[in-house]
């Protein structure tokens, strides 16, 4: 695995030099033909993992298009051990704006932040306190605690569920604010609907210990689903596809909520999918790069934290399922988001970011 990643590093090492002369340390981004380059490490999950590192990379490309002077290229870490190794040749290279995607990676973004002050930093789902790092987090507590009360108004055996990937807060944030959301509903309806998987006060419940594995995800939703969730929630990457796969498969037994990208867009599983719950990454990062490859100093404090108000989380269209949502549970939905962005329900969770 290591010389798998050094290998790749070193690759880039080579298309770095193709590029022509890394900027100078002051990098006027606007100054005639100066590059501005932006480079990116994924955690283990890879690019193409249908969640946060491809949010992070379309935001980086969508930077690209609106300034032709930013440079763009990313490593895969293909285990923790190389998140450190991978940033560190990222300094090596020169590279403007190093941009660590994931929660996982906080500890080495700090070391590499801390051994070097004078380089800039970005992290996505993680906030180090380091000055030479800009945090990009997301309150997706907020848009959870929509998808629970829609899960709950849609569930037909009273059960629905949700599971994570390790139990870490940008994992479950998602889970605290979809029971809540269930609890929610029950509050206002007189209902009883059941949260198998997660338990908020407790902050235990069901994980595939894995953001990869298909088959760990499948194992872990149909141990929900034998209890009787009708409507299941993963929040474990491309390990979640494991529970869209087998929900598509099982002709209507259960269906999904996703998280992150609009699962309808992402997965090949769109018709099992009620929504998503998502986070806004390509916007943080976008603005993000362009703010800095423009010259603007990136502050640490407060970094940026995404909410329904601010438009960093949201749920996704119904799609297939637009039909079959009742009109009145929409405008329910939409109402709680008002009230949420307004303060006139307070969602939260231990895993919140501050602000």
């Amino acid at each position: 695995m290591r010389i798998a990643s050094v290998f790749a590093v070193g690759g880039l090492v080579l298309a770095a030099a193709a590029c022509g002369e890394a900027p100078k340390e002051d990098n006027g981004a606007g100054d005639g033909g100066k590059k501005y380059s932006a480079c990116m490490v994924t955690d283990v999950g890879g690019i193409d993992d249908k969640s946060f590192n491809t949010s992070a990379w379309k935001g980086l490309q969508e930077a690209k298009k609106e300034n032709d002077k930013i440079d763009i290229k990313y490593v895969a870490s293909k285990a923790e051990a190389d998140y450190e190794v991978n940033l560190t040749g990222y300094v090596n290279q020169k590279c403007d704006f190093i941009l660590a995607v994931g929660g996982l990676m906080g500890e080495a973004t700090t070391k590499a932040a801390k051994a070097n002050p004078n380089q800039q930093f970005g992290i996505v789902d993680a906030n180090p306190g380091v000055d030479n790092v800009y945090p990009m987090q997301f309150d997706t507590a907020q848009a959870a605690f929509q998808a629970g009360y829609l899960a709950a108004g849609m569930s037909k055996t009273g059960k629905v569920g949700t599971y994570g990937g390790l139990p870490i807060p940008p994992v479950t944030i998602f889970m605290d604010g979809f029971a809540d959301g269930v609890a929610h509903y029950n509050k206002a309806k007189g209902k009883n609907v059941q949260v198998l998987g997660w338990n908020k006060e407790t902050q235990k419940g069901s994980f595939t210990n894995d953001f990869v594995k298909q088959d760990e995800g499948k194992k872990v939703s149909d141990a929900l689903v034998a209890q009787g969730a009708d409507i299941v929630m993963p929040v474990a990457g491309g390990a979640g596809l494991g529970t869209t796969a087998a929900a598509q498969a099982s002709g209507g037994k259960y269906s999904v909520i996703w998280v992150d990208v609009d699962g309808c867009e992402s997965t090949p599983n769109c018709p099992t999918l009620v929504t998503t719950v998502v986070k806004n990454i390509p916007d943080a990062v976008k603005e993000a790069v362009l703010k800095a490859a423009g010259g603007e100093k990136l502050q640490a404090k407060p970094g940026f934290v995404g909410t329904l108000a601010n438009n960093g989380v949201s749920i996704a269209p119904y799609h297939d399922f637009d039909s079959k949502v009742p009109a009145d549970l929409k405008a329910e939905v939409e109402k709680i988001k008002a009230d949420i962005a307004a303060g006139t329900i307070t969602v939260t969770s231990k895993a919140q970011p501050t602000k």
